[in-house]
C-alpha cells in the first residue's frame, strides 16, 4: 500500500513540475502545499510563491557479504522546513541479481542496479523512520561501492546538497562500513 501510494505520488510530482508547478508551502502557514492553480495564478499575477526549505542527510551502514549487500539507514531533515515525503536512491557498482527482490514496503526496484525508498514524513530537525533492506547481487564481488543520494526531495530545496551524497566503498569482508 505504501509502495502504491508513493509511486502515485512520485507521478503526480512529475506531472506538476511538467506543468512548471514547484510544489510548495505558503510562507507562515504550516502544512499548507500549493495547487497548480493557485500557483499558476500567483505566478500571473507577478507574487513570489514560497518554497520550503530543508536539509536532506542520511546515516547509516552496509555490509557486503557472500554476494548480498544489507543497508540500515536513517534519514534526517536539519531543517529548517518539514517535508511531508522524500525519496532517497540507492545505487551499486554491480549488477542486482535477477528476479525479484524482497524490499520492504516503499522501497522498489528501478533499474539493474538501483532500489529507491520512500522517507515518509521528515520533521525538522529531526530524524525519520530507519530504512533496513538486503539485496542479492549477480555473483559475488570482492568489492563494490554504494551511492546513496535524494532522488526527491518532496519539493523542498536544499541548498546543501553536499550531505545527502555519499559513496561507500564495501569490501566482502562481513564487516559494517558506516556513513
Amino acid at each position: 500500500m505504501r509502495r502504491m501510494r508513493g509511486l502515485a505520488l512520485w507521478g503526480a510530482v512529475l506531472t506538476a513540475v511538467a506543468a512548471g508547478v514547484v510544489p510548495a508551502r505558503a510562507e507562515g502557514t504550516p502544512g499548507y502545499a500549493w495547487t497548480a492553480r493557485e500557483a499558476g495564478t500567483a505566478r500571473e499575477a507577478g507574487e513570489a510563491v514560497a518554497v520550503t526549505e530543508a536539509d536532506l542527510s542520511y546515516h547509516g551502514f552496509a555490509v557486503l557479504h557472500g554476494g548480498r549487500v544489507d543497508v540500515r539507514l536513517t534519514p534526517r531533515n536539519h531543517g529548517p522546513g518539514d517535508v511531508s515525503d522524500a525519496t532517497v536512491r540507492l545505487r551499486w557498482s554491480v549488477p542486482l541479481a535477477a528476479g525479484a527482490q524482497r524490499l520492504p514496503a516503499g522501497c522498489a526496484r528501478t533499474g539493474r542496479q538501483e532500489v529507491v525508498c520512500g522517507t515518509g514524513a521528515l520533521p525538522a530537525d529531526g530524524p525519520g523512520e530507519a530504512i533496513a533492506l538486503r539485496v542479492r547481487l549477480r555473483g559475488r564481488p570482492a568489492e563494490m561501492t554504494m551511492d546513496v543520494d535524494t532522488l526527491w526531495g518532496g519539493g523542498a530545496v536544499d541548498r546543501n546538497r553536499a550531505n545527502d551524497r555519499q559513496r561507500v566503498l564495501l569490501l566482502d569482508t562481513g564487516d559494517a562500513y558506516f556513513f
